[in-house]
């Protein structure tokens, strides 16, 4: 009898050890698992970080080539807009240097007709100049050259060359263009020859 109770005492112990050790082996999961989860839970939030940190590394990315694209963008438009002026002042003022050159001819012809001032309407000379005459008037005309009033005018540096001064023959001519040397030309507004003056004082 006392030895069954002995071995009913030692299989009671040992049956109270084994639940410890399964208790403590319980617990020793459970601490397992909160620091694993603790652990997940960590790489979860630097991982959520580091995404954290892409996005707005991108974002700020984005933004730049965004910039860059709009200002190049601004820049062709730019260059475009100048190009195309570039190219409609050439075409406006394209024989400029060939319309410049032709105006001394057309001098010339208006000092033959002052010449012929004393020669009878008939003469087939004067006819023949004043034809050539009127065609390269019309010449002009037709290439946008505008003859620059000058005579009477108020003197203006921007139209006239002052060559001299002479006393003006009336007060109301004073500071004003009492003769013209040779005629300015004005294409598209822009003069190509300044009108030569004399100024009265």
């Amino acid at each position: 009898m006392a030895t069954e109770d002995i071995n009913s005492k030692e299989k009671e112990a040992t049956t109270e050890n084994q639940e410890s050790i399964e208790t403590i082996a319980e617990a020793n999961d459970d601490k397992n698992e909160i620091h694993s989860e603790e652990k997940a839970h960590k790489k979860m939030k630097l991982k959520k970080d580091k995404n954290e940190v892409l996005v707005q590394e991108l974002g700020e990315k984005l933004a730049e080539i965004t910039d860059k694209h709009l200002r190049l963008q601004a820049e062709f438009d730019n260059f475009r807009k100048r190009t195309l002026k570039e190219k409609a002042e050439l075409i406006k003022s394209g024989g400029e240097s060939v319309l410049v050159n032709i105006l001394p001819v057309v001098d010339d012809f208006e000092r033959a007709l002052v010449s012929l001032k004393d020669v009878p309407d008939e003469d087939a000379g004067k006819k023949g100049t004043q034809l050539i005459y009127s065609k390269f008037s019309e010449f002009l005309k037709q290439n946008n050259i505008k003859e620059i009033d000058a005579i009477k005018q108020d003197f203006n540096v921007d139209l006239h060359e002052a060559i001299t001064k002479i006393p003006a023959p009336d007060e109301s001519l004073k500071g004003k263009v009492v003769d013209v040397l040779q005629k300015g030309y004005l294409l598209n507004e822009k003069v190509i020859r300044f009108a030569k003056v004399v100024i009265g004082e």
